[in-house]
């Protein structure tokens, strides 16, 4: 459902993540996006070999 705005010039929580996006597209660059894409790919990594470990144990 939309949210309805009280005030006039109130942002939706859309519209400020979609700024928020955009600054820090900004800031850091693509560079940014391909290292914690690559950290939390590894992380996924880790959690499935864990969770695999963890069955052969049980």
């Amino acid at each position: 459902m939309a949210a309805k705005r009280e005030t006039r010039g109130a942002m939706t929580v859309r519209e400020a993540g979609r700024k928020g996006g955009e600054v820090t597209a900004k800031r850091h660059g693509p560079q940014f996006y391909e290292e914690i894409g690559r950290k939390g790919g590894q992380k996924v990594k880790r959690l499935i070999e864990q969770g695999k470990r963890a069955q052969l144990g049980s």
